[in-house]
């Protein structure tokens, strides 16, 4: 059993790129598979391997940034690692808004508990709104939550903007998956003029983590982006699969489309497959069939870390 764990933290960061280097020397070391964002607003991961492994780095982050407290992570557990490398990136944003002058550590929304949180989902009065993009709200939410309908982080923005300016004096009430896209959007939301702004504390993992069975309103699994998919309430490798071809999560009626052909198309994507793509999909589709017959790892097979030295 592999910990992962998703972890970010939003501060100031003077030398991203001395910060990539050691940070992959560090996790090479440690044998851990993710990916680690780095940009000058702060970092944002997802790591697999050991808990002491995991432990080390998110201690060396806090010491090298000088952070006053511990780094925030929710822990989960997968049988095989969910990443296939290891990769610590540079990018302009942690988290796509495309906003990079909002700072949450300057100003951000007001965190909740998972017990708090559920205050705000029984007051009628509050806007509960899921920051997340339409095919991860497919599957599971908080029941009564608005979808944004959103393709991509970047087009948050434009729906909050179009939102009934009468709401601005309502309570609101943002969750994302660990909690950093709510750090952006709890931000622009008191920009725009929105008073009261909640966002549930470390997100729907955390909030699955703490809650007990009969106090759980969540509804469905909640999309990871790694291997797994999804996972449920329990935090167990949910029932999803992904499609190859757009990454969206396909469930058990998808699979059984006729729209769906292993590797190359589904349902969601399969309007927007251009015929030079499905070229290559169904020649990738015919190489895994080879491999699998030849009894070899066929591509997208996650590879278990291995200890350096």
């Amino acid at each position: 059993m592999l910990n992962v764990v998703s972890f970010y933290r939003f501060v100031d960061v003077p030398e991203p790129a001395a910060i990539q280097r050691n940070l992959q020397a560090l996790c090479e070391k440690e044998a851990l598979l993710g990916t680690v964002l780095l940009a000058d607003e702060g970092f944002n991961g997802t790591l697999a391997g050991s808990a002491d492994g995991i432990a080390a780095i998110l201690q060396w982050l806090q010491d090298t940034l000088q952070l006053p407290t511990p780094v925030d992570a929710r822990w989960t557990e997968a049988d095989a690692a969910p990443f296939r490398k290891l990769r610590i990136r540079i990018k302009n944003e942690i988290v796509t808004l495309g906003r990079p002058d909002i700072r949450p550590q300057q100003r951000t929304g007001q965190h909740v508990s998972p017990r708090e949180w559920n205050t705000l989902l029984d007051d009628p009065a509050t806007l509960v709104i899921d920051t997340r993009n339409h095919y991860e709200i497919e599957v599971g939410t908080f029941p009564g939550a608005l979808d944004p309908g959103t393709d991509s982080f970047r087009q948050f923005p434009e729906f909050v903007e179009q939102l009934d300016v009468n709401d601005r004096d309502r309570p609101v009430a943002m969750f994302c998956t660990g909690g950093i896209r709510c750090e952006k959007a709890s931000a622009l939301m008191q920009e725009l003029g929105f008073s009261q702004v909640y966002q549930l504390q470390g997100g729907i993992l955390n909030y699955l983590s703490t809650t007990a069975d009969d106090d759980n309103r969540w509804d469905g699994e909640c999309f990871v982006f790694d291997s797994r998919v999804a996972v449920d309430r329990d935090l167990a490798e949910g029932g999803y699969e992904q499609c190859h071809a757009c990454r969206r999560p396909l469930s058990a009626d998808d699979l059984q489309s006729a729209d769906y052909r292993e590797g190359v198309s589904c349902p969601q994507c399969i309007n927007e497959l251009e015929s030079e793509r499905e070229l290559r999909l169904e020649e990738r589709r015919r190489q895994v069939r080879l491999a699998r017959e030849r009894g070899g790892q066929h591509i997208g097979v996650p590879q278990q870390p291995k200890k350096n030295g």
